[in-house]
């Protein structure tokens, strides 16, 4: 058999060389088919490529450093005269030090993403405003939280005006007015913290809640039962008397008798502290609620100083407590009877003082100031939470130390001087580290005198 020559049918047989032709012939058949996969494949890919480089459906925030999906926003529109504003600035500052800002677009929209429910505030820049365009007095920050919805619109009021600044001298004046009126409303809570510790000797924690505890019996009969608001503080000011009495019967006299030491006594109010602030939350929410009046507009003006009729009668009220608490130390009986036993309990006994009634005597008027400094605590922040009492247990502790321990009114000098401080500190620091350099005055002052301003130096051996 010759190689390549067809047989006489004009067939190749199928071993010869020329019979390769007929594989080909049935690749050439085949070929448009795979052209058809590929070319599905190809554009399968360039669709799959297309969606991947495509923006994604969800909504992103965007920061300096990279692109973050929320689920949650703050929206709303900046206008004047129905004239949409572009390029203002937002900012939202929320909890965990989250933070993150926008500008509004050219129809004077605007929208930021949060990464959870909660409690943020938002603030316009007046500096990007247009001149002649002011935001309405106390407008600029604004408190806002989510409701049912995962977004939540924001207003800002606008209006024409000019912007002015307030001069060095004015802004100390109105600090160390901000700063004496908190300092007043530290001491009603330091004074009973001080009184307790001379007394008994306990660093009491828990004395925190019982600041909480005013502002909490305010809110419910002053706004959920709608009770007169002198009536509602009455109740308040009553029911936390009786805290202070229930504690000691119940907890700290029990204590007191099986001869527990003070460390122990110290990790209970830890314990006691904990276990009321978290009852709290669970009976009233984690939200923040306003008590009747702490809106009021600032309508007293003394010079650059403005402040409404609740700040006045706050400051009033606290210096007439204070007062009656300096009389009743040095004039009365039970008075004198309690600077002895915080001198020496020992030596007070021995004289015929009934130390256990002292002590709970001091205990319930310790609870009522604490529970009048957390009404007025809540009235000057403004508002009431459940851990707003443990926001400034280390001030109250620190007004103690510096005042000098288990001294009254070394505990009302020490509040003065912490309030002051912290206000006037924010002529230079930020308002976030005024609290820090509070707690770095007493550290500096006790590294020069250990006991405290008005306290005396003991002997030791």
């Amino acid at each position: 058999m010759s190689i390549g020559r067809p047989d006489p049918g004009g067939h190749k047989p199928p071993g010869t060389l020329g019979g390769a032709v007929e594989p080909t012939q049935s690749v050439a058949k085949r070929s448009p088919r795979r052209w058809l996969v590929l070319l599905g494949i190809l554009l399968s890919a360039l669709t799959l490529s297309g969606i991947a480089a495509s923006p994604a459906m969800a909504d992103t925030v965007s920061t300096e450093d990279s692109t973050e999906e929320f689920e949650y926003f703050f929206t709303g529109n900046v206008t004047f005269d129905d004239e949409p504003l572009e390029g203002v600035r937002i900012t939202v500052e929320g909890a965990d030090d989250f933070e993150a800002e926008t500008e509004t677009d050219a129809e004077g929209r605007w929208r930021i993403g949060v990464p959870e429910k909660g409690e943020y505030e938002l603030t316009l820049d007046e500096d990007t405003l247009p001149e002649g365009v002011v935001v309405a007095e106390g407008q600029a920050t604004i408190t806002s939280e989510f409701g049912l919805t995962k977004l939540k619109a924001v207003n800002f009021f606008l209006g024409e005006g000019q912007r002015t600044t307030t001069d060095f001298g004015a802004q100390v004046l109105i600090r160390f007015i901000n700063g004496l009126n908190f300092g007043l409303l530290l001491a009603l809570a330091a004074i009973g913290l001080s009184l307790i510790f001379g007394t008994t000797g306990l660093s009491n924690f828990a004395h925190a809640e019982m600041v909480t505890f005013g502002a909490l019996m305010m809110l419910t009969f002053g706004v959920d039962l709608a009770f007169p608001i002198w009536l509602a503080i009455i109740i308040a000011i009553v029911l936390s008397a009786a805290l202070g009495w229930t504690l000691d019967a119940v907890i700290w006299k029990p204590l007191r008798r099986r001869g527990v030491g003070l460390i122990q006594l110290m990790i209970v109010s830890i314990g006691l502290s904990l276990a009321i602030r978290y009852i709290y939350q669970f009976i009233y929410g984690g939200s923040t609620r306003q008590l009747p009046g702490a809106t009021l507009a600032s309508d007293i003006h003394l010079g650059p100083v403005s402040m409404s009729w609740v700040d006045l009668a706050s400051m009033i009220t606290s210096v007439v407590v204070l007062a009656a608490v300096a009389y009743f130390l040095l004039r009365t009986r039970i008075g004198k009877a309690t600077r002895a036993v915080s001198d020496n309990a020992s030596l007070a006994a021995a004289s015929g003082i009934d130390v256990d009634r002292v002590i709970r005597i001091v205990w319930v008027m310790g609870a009522a100031l604490a529970g009048l400094s957390g009404i007025l605590w809540a009235y000057f922040r403004p508002g009431v939470s459940w851990d707003m009492g443990f926001q400034i247990l280390l001030l109250i502790f620190a007004a103690v130390t510096l005042g000098g321990l288990g001294t009254a009114f070394g505990a009302l000098v020490g509040s003065i001087i912490v309030g002051l401080f912290i206000e006037m500190s924010t002529l230079w620091l930020p308002s976030d580290m005024k609290y820090v350099g509070a707690l770095v005055v007493l550290i500096l002052v006790l590294l020069f005198r250990p006991q405290g301003i008005l306290g005396r130096r003991e002997r030791i051996g």
